[in-house]
């Protein structure tokens, strides 16, 4: 048995051939998966290890004490630790870091820099060196006006020695001189980030730590452990005075940190490759399902001279076997090309990617050949038992095993059950839907189940619906009648074909619903929460400098203004006042004009004295409501007591707790803005905003925006997700494509003799191709429809969940892309035919009347 399932896989290897190239692509993408995530986080350890060969310990500031959300002193390392430490025997060297954001502009004034921009000191060595910069040009910065960058930062901007570039540090803008250009280590400048360095007493001044240090990194004297030198420095520094971390602990938390980043990106990528191995499941049933039928007589045989049934299903899973093997060692091999493509391709267009090997570890080669053979074996398990059941005598007398009415009747009650539950689990789900997880479940379930069952339903599904395009079909005339027959001769084997397309256009039309649909509730939300004009903040999550609002204020044609200036306070007594709340600052008096806020108790009214606006969220978790009176206790530990005027509905524009800041900036030792808000006279225009960016010193960190900048960019961030999303659906597509050239050209095999004699009656080859295309044309359709309509359904299940967290979501049906999908399941049948249509044309004539 197992000499005869070899010489069937050597026998019907063009037949096999895309089965082995639908699992290929599959274990492609799993084992390209895991080599891409593999290379980048080992890439990443690699960098930020390096990064940390010069630190055996590092100390960093305690962490403040004292009542949450009251201030304390400003936590640093000073200049009296550096002393102490650098004192100590085993150490051998100590370097003062100080840290803080340093935006760079390029010579337009946009900002430079995808990973986050940061600065930090030159701190050089006895050797007048910083050993975690090497000096590739120029010198190191000495003055205040100088400042060295890194290689990366200095080739996007076009920087060379000697150049005067426009910097944010400190919130304004500062024009340095470039004295030196860098190489590093450092992972955060490899993933595209910027650093610039300015000598160690302007970097304190820059990032408000005058005379102190963000971090303390030591290196330990030959013969000396990181252990015994944190223990060491624990016993010089007074208590509590510093916190201290080993460079083994610092490294393996960087990893961790890594690990848990890559994570997210790894289960997204895999859960699209289960897609694609998923679609591929029905391409190898519908495969070994027309192998077993077309060997009936063979299978018989081997029955008569005494073969058990077991036997007959071994000898078939071993075919799946050979088949999966092939496929899953191809699929190995190609997963590294894909992991070398995606690096190249996502490097700098979705992240910088520090450079490295491509690591193919043991398990990723198990995975693959493993994912292969199981996947392949599980899907011709079916066909194989299905086979093994025919009683030799009954196959002799046919060729083809045709289904009963009896199994069919079967299928259709059992599909109509599960599609049922399916359907009643999400219409469940969305209308008692709270925010719990319970839901979510029963929504995801729901979806699988209906999903199967109108896979289950489709041989029902076919007739009603490919009869719906007989009219047009009359018009290719005998040829168009021949394909629509053809698509409803055997209802199990075009649904197995529709349905791999429907699965991967129910994706992605259900994501496109969602993501159509969100952007405009997110858009909608933006534009319908602020009577602003332009908001103004800062790169980086930073403050807006502290001049920001008076030069905003100075501009022509600006009638309303508020900053949304931070503060925390802790509110009420006992248990409640442990957790520091979050305060938002703001001119009280304009704060109305600004802002469109949906009141639902109390009213906005005046901001000014002890009032306060409360979002709904925050009302109802800590018992507020309109005309609560709140003691509280502010940052510098003075006490008030504060009423609620009105409770609003909050959203991601707008949330939290509002008072004038006319109440607030008494308590607060540093005062700093995260946000302006503007309104202008004659509203937003070119002019307007050129104004507010030349009154802030054309800032490169600092972004002036319209509503229709906030709507641009959030219609980008969608269609680059969306781009993403069909990029990687792609490769499940691709697998119903091979799935129907498969069908279609077994189908062609298995028609011989038919299409022999219509040939013989006076068919000619122009009529065989269209009929066979004509056939592709219907199934592909026929998945078509069913895939835009679940994925639109699925869509508005989605979105009743997501409108319960954003209540400007609405449901927005994406016809022309709903077009174009139904004309993208066009355009696959088109091409899935063209082989098969031309092999079907070329056979002889005499041959194929021959036929068996």
């Amino acid at each position: 048995m197992f000499r005869t399932a070899l010489r069937n896989v050597l026998a019907h290897k063009a037949r096999l051939l895309m089965t082995v190239l639908a699992v290929m692509l599959g274990v492609a993408f799993v084992s390209g998966t895991l080599v891409f995530t593999s290379t980048i986080s080992d890439a990443f350890r690699t960098s930020s290890q390096k990064s940390f060969d010069h630190v055996d310990v590092a100390l960093t500031p305690p962490s403040p004490d004292g009542p949450p959300g009251t201030r304390t002193k400003d936590p640093r390392l000073d200049g009296k630790t550096l002393a102490t430490v650098s004192r100590l025997p085993g150490a051998a060297s100590v370097t003062g870091t100080v840290d803080g954001f340093t935006g760079i502009g390029d010579k337009d004034g946009k900002l430079i820099g995808s990973g986050g921009s940061r600065g930090s000191n030159y701190f050089p060595g006895k050797d007048g060196k910083d050993a975690r910069y090497p000096l590739k040009q120029g010198t190191a910065p000495t003055g205040p006006d100088q400042f060295a960058l890194d290689a990366g930062t200095a080739a996007k901007g076009g920087y060379h020695v000697g150049d005067t570039v426009r910097i944010s540090a400190d919130g304004p803008v500062r024009q340095q001189k470039l004295t030196g250009i860098f190489t590093t280590d450092d992972g955060r400048v490899a993933a595209g980030g910027s650093l610039a360095l300015f000598d160690t007493r302007t970097a304190q001044q820059l990032f408000g730590l005058s005379g102190g240090y963000s971090q303390i990194d030591v290196e330990a004297a030959a013969g000396t452990s990181q252990a015994a030198l944190q223990q060491a420095i624990g016993k010089a520094l007074p208590k509590d005075s510093a916190t201290t971390i080993t460079g083994k602990e610092l490294a393996d938390l960087e990893a961790k940190a890594i690990d848990h980043d890559m994570e997210g990106m790894k289960t997204a990528l895999l859960a699209f490759a289960a897609v694609a191995l998923f679609v591929g499941i029905f391409l190898i049933a519908n495969t070994f399902t027309m192998l077993v039928a077309q060997r009936t007589k063979e299978l018989a045989l081997m029955r008569a001279v005494g073969a058990s049934r077991r036997q007959v299903t071994r000898s078939v899973l071993i075919e799946a076997f050979f088949v999966g093997a092939i496929a899953g060692v191809s699929g190995l091999a190609a997963g590294i090309g894909i992991a070398a493509v995606l690096r190249e391709v996502l490097n700098g267009f979705v992240a910088k990617f520090p450079e490295g090997p491509l690591v193919v570890s043991p398990s990723t080669a198990v995975a693959a050949l493993g994912i292969g053979i199981i996947i392949t074996v599980l899907a011709a398990w079916l066909p194989a038992r299905r086979g093994a059941k025919v009683p030799p005598v009954a196959a002799m007398n046919s060729v083809h095993a045709v289904a009963t009415t009896k199994s069919l009747l079967v299928r259709n009650i059992l599909g109509a059950l599960v599609a049922g539950i399916g359907t009643a689990s999400v219409v469940v789900a969305t209308s008692v839907y709270e925010g719990d997880d319970t839901s979510k479940i029963m929504l995801g379930g729901g979806g699988m189940l209906l999903l199967v069952g109108v896979f289950i339903l489709t041989p029902l599904l076919s007739r009603p619906l490919i009869a719906l395009a007989t009219p047009v079909l009359r018009a290719f005339g005998i040829s168009g009648l021949l394909a629509r027959q053809n698509a409803l001769r055997n209802p199990r084997r075009t649904a197995t074909t529709a349905s791999a397309l429907m699965i991967g256009l129910t994706l992605i039309t259900g994501m496109t619903v969602i993501a159509g649909s969100t952007q405009k509730g997110i858009d909608k939300m933006a534009v319908d929460a602020l009577k602003a004009d332009y908001t103004i903040s800062m790169q980086g999550n930073t403050q807006l400098p502290t001049t920001a609002e008076k030069a905003v204020r100075d501009v022509p044609g600006v009638t309303a203004l508020t900053p949304l200036r931070a503060g925390m306070a802790t509110i009420g007594t006992g248990s409640a006042a442990r957790q520091p709340t979050e305060l938002t600052g703001v001119d009280g008096a304009q704060f109305g004009s600004l802002v469109r806020l949906d009141i639902s108790e109390g009213s906005l009214g005046t901001l000014r004295g002890d009032r306060v606006l409360v979002d709904e969220n925050t009302a109802t978790n800590k018992g507020w409501r309109a005309g609560s009176q709140l003691p509280v206790t502010f940052e510098d530990g003075k006490k008030a007591t504060l009423t609620v005027s009105g409770v609003y509905k909050g959203n991601d524009m707008l949330n939290g707790v509002f008072l004038d800041n006319r109440t607030l900036a008494p308590h607060q030792k540093d005062i700093s803005d995260k946000q302006l808000l503007v309104k202008m006279a004659g509203g937003a225009t070119e002019a307007h905003k050129d104004d507010l960016v030349e009154a802030l010193g054309k800032n490169p960190a600092v972004t002036v925006a319209d509503k229709k900048d906030v709507s641009n960019a959030i219609a980008s961030m969608f269609t680059l997700l969306l781009n993403m999303l069909y990029g990687l659906l792609a490769m499940a597509v691709i697998v119903a494509v091979l799935g129907v050239i498969n069908t279609l050209a077994m189908s062609v095999f298995e028609r011989s003799q038919e299409i022999g004699m219509l040939r013989a009656i006076g068919l000619d080859r122009r009529g065989i191709k269209r009929m066979v295309r004509l056939e592709s044309l219907v199934i592909s359709l026929f998945g078509g429809v069913l895939g835009v309509g679940l994925g639109v359904f699925m869509g508005w299940a989605v979105g009743q969940l997501i409108g319960a967290h954003l209540p400007t979501y609405e449901l927005v049906l994406p016809w022309a892309r709903m077009g174009l999908f139904l004309g993208l399941a066009a355009l696959v049948g088109v091409l899935a035919a063209l082989w098969p249509a031309f092999r079907a044309a070329r056979l002889n004539m005499l041959a194929a009347i021959k036929a068996e």
